[in-house]
């Protein structure tokens, strides 16, 4: 990573910062080469098959960490999120950037909802997801399912769920203004969207270019430096009603710093996201929005 990164093309006009054109598979080379070939999930500084930074709040930061910490708090991220989303008990669910489907598990035992809909881009990673989840499949076939689509464009009809919901890929989404669109497309009336993911703090041109020299994945182009008001504002042009936003910072920050700091030295650049949350440039937040009846 270099010491000093130029302001990518399209930042100034308010475009996708740090976006690199979609391939014939419509994903973009690093999205394709980061979730291709090797499992993330079997990564240590993830665990149990999640791949989130994770939502420490109730975990005691001030001990060593174990793994069990780490599972929890990656499954407690799922967890907040879907308590955002209101009783799903019975409901029709949709995960956008699924990954391995772990979370989709966690919704199905713990929230009874009546289905839940895995989607996700990259072909690899649903193979990975079937063969990570084939237990409940077996067991329960009509209570979930795993799909290829794009946030951009999901192969879905109109009103088919009663919430929709991602967990730590909004990041990599080419284009909020059609995962906004298509988000209220696939909602139900009264149906609710929750997005967690990180974002610029404002909408300063500069952001991507201080994150591209700070975090490789921001540098090489997997993670897009897009602020949250983007993204509220992409809800309310889609027709979406009480779009708010809400940092949980405090809550994802440290602990995943602490959890880093056992395998990663300081000044790594995996330690620069708490680093670029100090500074004000980064945070991680919660998004959500719902279809009027």
């Amino acid at each position: 990573m270099t010491e000093s990164a130029q302001e990518p093309e399209g930042a100034q006009d308010g475009g996708p910062r740090n976006a690199r054109p979609a391939g014939a598979d419509g994903m973009r080379a690093p999205v394709r080469e980061t979730y291709g070939p090797m499992d993330l999930g079997s990564v240590p500084v993830f665990a149990g098959g999640f791949i989130n930074f994770g939502y420490w709040r109730d975990i005691d930061l001030d001990r060593p960490l174990s793994v069990p910490d780490r599972v929890r708090s990656q499954q407690d991220m799922y967890r907040h999120v879907l308590d955002a989303a209101g009783p799903l008990a019975g409901r029709r669910l949709l995960e956008v950037g699924c990954g391995l489907g772990v979370g989709c598990t966690l919704a199905v035992e713990e929230y009874r909802p009546a289905h839940v809909t895995a989607m996700d881009i990259h072909p690899s990673q649903l193979e990975r997801a079937r063969r990570a989840n084939a237990r409940l499949l077996d067991a329960s076939p009509g209570r979930m399912r795993f799909v290829r689509g794009a946030a951009e464009g999901m192969p879905f009809g109109d009103a088919e769920f009663d919430c929709v919901y991602s967990v730590e890929a909004a990041q990599h989404f080419d284009d909020l203004t059609a995962f906004a669109r298509e988000a209220a497309r696939v909602l139900r009336p009264g149906g609710r969207v929750v997005v967690a993911s990180f974002f610029t703090v404002d909408e300063s041109a500069g952001r991507a270019g201080q994150l591209a020299g700070m975090l490789e994945t921001f540098a090489d182009g997997l993670d897009i430096a897009r602020p949250a008001s983007g993204l509220t504002g992409a809800f309310t042009g889609a027709g979406l009603t009480g779009a708010e936003v809400r940092s949980i910072g405090p809550a994802v920050w440290r602990g995943w710093d602490r959890w880093l700091s056992d395998q990663w030295k300081p000044g790594t650049w995996p330690r620069n996201f708490l680093r670029a949350y100090e500074q004000g440039i980064l945070d991680y937040y919660v998004i959500t929005a719902t279809r009027s009846e």
